[in-house]
Formats: structure tokens, sequence, C-alpha cells
């Protein structure tokens, strides 16, 4: 068996980035951002008012001046005059400011009759404008690699990008494997389940970028198996369920070698999910994962989701870990790095006490990972862990 570290770290090696495309910016949420994106204007394009109110000298603005209200500046309809001395421009949130203006005064420190304003407060210190260029100019841009937020694409459009150059989507092929699966909605036999882990590990792989195909299940049959697998081969990942450890049944080793898989590391030395495989079919990244429904997930946000990131074009990294205060001892763990289901609040974390892999309704209520390293003492509650969101 090999450690986690060293399994993300072959897995890594399998990655090259796929070829970049470029896709509208209304399809860019998501994606990963290939090229560093330069804005292609200023922003704002001139100075602009802060606030509602009136844009005057700053010289002549002192408590119980007056002004008279020679125009108006809106968005979009600025005001094509200069402001000289005790004149004033009526101006809202966003208008350009008027030549000769170089401050706003907000509509609530003065007092108006007809085209007559008078200041009735001393200023702030605040001239409330905007100045050209405040958010960003053409030296500013949007730095690659990213995974594009909402956020980012409103930046991009505002920068006045139609389109940008992101990293392709992966394609990854799902197979669930074994006589005693069926799919949902079906009625499994006597000694039938239902096949779970490909609906849940598919959802995985388009949240995370990706195009998930999920092909047939695949019986416990060399022959179907192999034709199973070959069709998955176009694929730019291969992610198989079930099948790869060493019982008289597990048939997928042997196929994939078969067909030519390059062994990167088959058994990790991790709970749940030590019957774990990795390598490559040609071009493809090929990993195969436990058949246990939590262990399946577990690693897959482990392995499958750093595999799928750096595919993009996002630097390889594993899951991000962060400090806890543990809210409850838990006993020394074995040889094994040990992944255990929890949930994580404000006040710290707590691992369930079932931590059997086949329970997914566990998992379903977790939102973290408490991480055990191998051979760790025994904890006090008080005392700080390590956890992965999930």
């Amino acid at each position: 068996m090999i450690s986690v570290q060293d399994a993300l770290a072959h897995l890594f090696a399998l990655c090259t980035p796929l070829d970049r495309e470029t896709v509208p910016l209304r399809a860019a949420s998501g994606r990963v951002l290939a090229e560093t994106a330069m804005a292609r204007l200023v922003q704002p394009p001139f100075d602009a008012s802060a606030m509602d109110g009136y844009a005057v000298r700053d010289a002549d603005t002192t408590a119980g001046a007056g002004f008279e209200v020679i125009g108006e500046s809106a968005a979009g309809h600025g005001f094509s005059g200069t402001v000289s001395q005790g004149t004033a421009v009526r101006i809202f949130t966003g208008a350009p400011l008027p030549a000769g203006a170089d401050r706003v005064i907000i509509q609530e420190d003065v007092s108006r009759d007809g085209d007559r304003i008078t200041l009735t407060c001393t200023p702030s210190d605040n001239r409330n404008i905007r100045p050209a260029g405040n958010d960003f100019s053409p030296t500013d841009g949007l730095t690659a690699p990213r995974r594009l937020s909402p956020q980012d694409v409103a930046l991009l459009a505002a920068m006045n990008h139609a389109e940008v150059s992101v990293g392709r989507r992966p394609v990854v092929a799902i197979i669930s494997t074994g006589d005693e699966l069926v799919l949902p909605g079906e009625t499994p036999g006597p000694s039938q389940i239902i096949a779970s882990n490909a609906f849940g590990l598919a959802a995985m792989v388009e949240q995370a970028g990706g195009i998930a195909r999920m092909l047939p299940i695949a019986p416990d049959d060399m022959t179907l198996l192999r034709a199973t697998f070959e069709m998955a081969m176009e694929a730019d990942v291969i992610v198989s369920i079930g099948g790869a450890s060493v019982g008289d049944h597990d048939l997928v080793g042997k196929v994939v070698e078969e067909l030519g898989m390059e062994r990167a590391f088959y058994k990790v030395a991790m709970r749940p999910g030590k019957p774990l495989m990795a390598g490559r079919l040609g071009d493809t990244v090929m990993l195969g994962l436990p058949g246990n429904p939590v262990s399946a997930m577990i690693t897959a946000r482990l392995f499958m989701l750093p595999v799928l990131d750096a595919l993009q074009g996002l630097p390889p990294q594993a899951a991000p870990r962060q400090n806890a205060v543990l809210l409850q001892p838990v006993t020394e763990n074995g040889p094994r790095e040990h992944y255990m289901r929890a949930i994580l609040t404000a006040e710290g974390v707590q691992p369930f006490a079932r931590q059997d892999s086949s329970l997914l309704s566990i998992l379903s209520n977790a939102n973290a990972l408490l991480v055990r390293p191998p051979h760790d003492p025994a904890r006090e509650a008080g005392e700080t862990v390590d956890v992965i969101r999930l």
C-alpha cells in the first residue's frame, strides 16, 4: 500500500491539461480560465458621482453657502457645461462629474428653493467621487488559471470581454460493475441492490466542470466488462466502481491489464477506500474506485476531483484542509489514514458514531471529513484536528 499523498502524486503525473477552447461569457461560469484576461477599458470611464446630490467646487463649500442649480447630470446623460463659482449641477449616482466640479454634496446636506440650494452643514472629508479607473484600467486583469465564479463573470463583462479562453471540460466515463446492481426505479432481485454510486459520482463530475457519461452496468463477465471498457476509451477519464479488489469476481484489474493499462498504483493506506487502483489506458486516466458507496464517494472527493481540476488547468493540489476544534474524544487510529464522516460547525467538528463504509445516510448528513493520520494517538475534546469540507 502507498500513502494518500504518494497516490495523489502518481495521479498528477498522469494528468496533462486538456486543450483550451473559447466560450461565450454566458457559458463561462464554473469553467477554468486558461489565459489572463486584461481589461479592455477604464472603469469607471470618467470621474463619477458616488451619491445623489449636487456637483460643486469644493472651494465654495462652507456652511450656509448658496448655489444656483444650472443643470443636471444623470447616468447616461451627462452635463455638457462647466461648474463655476457659486453654481451647482444636480447629479445622480454613477453620473459623470461635470467639468469644474470636484465635490458632490449629498442631497441630505442642502435645502432647495427653486433653482437655489443652500448648504446646511459643514461637508465631510469625503468628496463622494469615484475617480476614473478606480475599479480597473487596461493594466489590470483577471489572472489565470482560476475557476470562474459568478463574480468573476461579472468582472469579465465589465472589462468588455464577450468570450474567454477556458480549459476543455474533461469527459468522464463512469462504469458500475457487478451482477448485484440494478438501476434506480427497477425492482432488485433477492441478491441485488440499487446502483447508487454512479449517480453520486456523475453529480460530482458535473459540479467540478466535467462531462459525465454513465455507461451501462457491467456484469461480472470478462467479455462484457472488456466491451464496456472499450466503449469508454475515448473519454479523458475512466472511473470504474467496484471489482478492483482481489476476490474471485473482482475482474476490473484483469480486464484493464489485458487492455494495456500502465498501472500507477494499487491499494492506498486509507479508510475507507483501500482497494483503489489508478493508471493510464492509452491517453485516458483510469481510476478504479471501491464498490462500497461511502468509499467510492470519499475516494472520488480525494482523488477524482483533484484530477479533474488538474486536467482543466488548475495547479495540482490535494483537497484543502482546515483546522477545527474536536468536540468529542476519539480513540487512537490504526495504520491507515482515516477519513471520518463528521459535522463541522462554528464551534468545531464532531464525528458520527457510525463510520461503516456502506452508510450513505451518514455521508448525506456529513459536511466534513475529520482526517486522522496513521497511528494518530487518542484525542481529547478541545484538541485541534484537520478537516476537509464536503
